[in-house]
């Protein structure tokens, strides 16, 4: 992998910390002060890292200062950023430039940074003509030789002469000069949909460096699109892969650096940022080099979701479970944690007063604090994880009770990983003695999982998810909240077995950003859960008193002649409060209960072929609860 795992690689390969390919990242990919990006950058585990030019400037303290605290924590600068404007210039404004690589050299030399980024001019003076950019940057390489400086040249995708780094290369081929080299950059080659076979050919020793970022693949101005929305590599659409597989095959082993102009991380906190520009590195290499880890682990089901409660809110979320047809079949033999089941779901109300469930209830309130996820392996899906920088989480194990190997997750929440052919296999068994009462209810197993978060961290936890499970991703889609905006992404393995919705808006007013407010923090806002007849499960909540979501009339209406279904079927729906969807795969039926305590609601579902979400009856759901949000509607449960 590109990353942290052993066994140490040969040459040109994908390496760990200390060996030849080293790791870096750009200071204008973090917010925060220049202090602050440095420490987190190295607490990440990143080698080097890229001194932006503003950053310099905003500094109170002198260059020298910046140099040490760069190497205080243990980095090296591996480059000062951007030199621009440069190739090509007419007078009086090429004798300028060089007057300005000289004092831009000077400070480097105050910094300790032994190589310059010197990106394609977009100056609407420059002349153009390769032989004459090659000319200026042989003599800035001469400059360079006298203070020991490296130039590397890069190819901007809306330069104005250069913008393919093919044209960049032969630049750089023909100056000729052993202090200029070429910085390739996969955003400014991929977003022009450039071929990187050509990359093939490259000299691995005529690269300064190399500079990877990705982007979700949009039509809009080149500029605007590089400046506001790339990310790191296994959160955008481009072939990053295929890209660094060019560079490696040149032989080249030198630098690998995040440049990540993004609007959301300035705003996220900058150790998160720099953990996920490690956590990208890792799994490309993984994805380069497989064998390095543990394959992404195949989910095989959700085995249980634990809820932390109070002694106070167990009894009411106990009467909720019965109401959906759960019964408490488990009692833990030295904790206060039942199991309640119905069909393959399990669901724990943990109300211990001390550990981990006992402090997320008392900063979190009533909530999702675990999910346990049945693997094939849990012990390589742990070794995968930490090898990821995933945090491990251990806590103190009783007698007679097993380690489950566990990771933290969403919002301070645990991930537990199980699987059959260990004691794992046997947890409810080994740890809890059973309790003579039998499910009554028609639901069958969970559906999918809804976890809410805050805009800048939905790439984060996207690249969580894909690192670790063997997950494929839906298209994006923007679901109409009363007060806004809330994007939504589903992420799910080949055989449908464990499905995880993200959920997140820039308005502090949708259902999302509210759940966010009351939580403090992301976490789990809805469970879903199958059955195999929608009808039934609404009759069964009815009668036991649930209350559930009302739907308008308008909507059966609409429903009713927009896809042609047959009026009694419509009356069901109606008199149940069911919302449906089609689409090419069939049917799908959703029911929707009250809240708990403003923090999680549940949802029931049927599909009949049927392999989206229900985004058509989003907008509806939401409309419905932001009326009982504002008091009216319907009581909380």
């Amino acid at each position: 992998m590109i990353g942290r795992v052993p066994p140490r690689a040969a040459p040109g390969q994908f390496r760990a910390k200390g060996e030849a390919m080293k790791f870096s990242i750009a200071t204008v990919s973090l917010g925060g002060s220049l202090a602050e990006k440095l420490a987190a950058i190295a607490a990440a585990g990143f080698d080097g890292v890229e001194i932006f030019e503003a950053d310099v400037l905003a500094h109170e303290g002198s260059p020298a200062e910046i140099g040490r605290m760069v190497r205080d924590q243990g980095l090296e600068i591996i480059a000062f950023q951007p030199f621009r404007d440069f190739e090509g210039m007419p007078e009086p404004q090429r004798s300028r430039g060089f007057e300005r690589a000289r004092r831009k050299f000077d400070l480097m030399a105050e910094l300790g940074a032994e190589r310059i980024l010197v990106c394609s001019n977009v100056s609407p003076l420059a002349l153009g003509g390769i032989d004459r950019a090659a000319a200026d940057l042989r003599e800035l390489g001469d400059i360079a030789d006298a203070y020991g400086i490296e130039v590397g040249f890069e190819a901007l995708a809306w330069g104005r002469h250069v913008w393919d780094y093919r044209d960049a290369w032969e630049i750089v081929r023909r100056a000729d000069h052993a202090r200029v080299g070429l910085i390739l950059d996969s955003w400014h080659a991929l977003a022009r949909k450039l071929p990187v076979d050509p990359i093939r050919a490259i000299p691995a020793d005529r690269l300064t460096f190399v500079q990877l970022a990705d982007a979700p693949r949009m039509e809009m101005d080149l500029l605007q699109w590089s400046r506001h929305f790339r990310n790191f590599p296994g959160q955008g659409d481009m072939p990053v892969d295929s890209f660094m597989a060019a560079v490696k095959a040149t032989g080249y082993d030198g630098w690998l650096s995040h440049e990540i102009f993004n609007d959301r991380f300035r705003m996220a906190s900058p150790r998160r940022i720099a953990e996920d520009g490690e956590r990208s590195l890792i799994w490309l290499g993984d994805r380069l080099e497989p064998g390095r880890l543990p394959p992404r682990v195949r989910p095989e089901a959700v085995e249980w979701v634990e809820f932390a409660v109070s002694e106070d809110e167990a009894a009411p979320l106990g009467h909720l479970f019965a109401a959906l047809g759960f019964a408490r079949v488990g009692q833990h033999r030295s904790k206060a944690v039942e199991r309640w089941a119905q069909g393959a779901i399990n669901l724990v109300i943990n109300t211990e007063p001390e550990g981990l469930a006992h402090s997320h209830q008392i900063v979190h309130g009533p909530s999702v604090v675990a999910t346990g996820i049945r693997v094939g392996n849990a012990a390589a899906a742990l070794e995968r994880a930490e090898g990821l920088r995933m945090a491990g989480f251990h806590q103190p194990v009783g007698p007679g009770e097993l380690e489950i190997p566990a990771i933290r997750g969403l919002g301070g929440s645990l991930v537990y990983f199980t699987d059959r052919d260990s004691p794992l296999g046997r947890v409810w068994e080994i740890e809890f003695d059973p309790v003579a009462s039998v499910p009554t209810g028609p639901l069958a197993r969970i559906d999918h999982l809804a976890q809410s978060m805050s805009l800048d961290e939905m790439l984060s936890w996207r690249l969580w998810y894909l690192s670790l499970f063997d997950f494929e991703t839906t298209p994006q889609v923007d679901v109409i909240d009363p007060a806004g905006i809330v994007e939504s992404m589903a992420l799910q393995d080949a055989d449908r077995a464990v499905r995880i919705c993200l959920n997140a808006s820039a308005s502090e007013r949708t259902l999302s950003s509210r759940f966010l407010d009351e939580f403090f923090g992301a976490g789990v806002q809805h469970i879903a859960f199958a059955t195999d007849d929608i009808f039934a499960a609404a009759t069964y909540c009815r009668e036991a008193g649930l209350p559930l979501l009302p739907i308008p009339d308008n909507y059966y209406d609409d429903l009713e002649a927009r896809l042609a279904l047959e009026p009694d079927l419509v009356d069901q729906l109606r008199a149940h409060g069911i919302l449906y969807d089609e689409d090419e795969g069939g049917r799908f039926f959703q029911l929707y209960t009250g809240t708990f305590q403003d923090r999680f609601f549940f949802e029931i579902v049927q599909r009949d072929g049927y392999t989206g979400f229900g985004a058509a009856n989003a907008p509806i759901r939401l409309a419905a609860q932001a009326r009982l949000a504002r008091g009216s509607a319907m009581p909380r449960t």
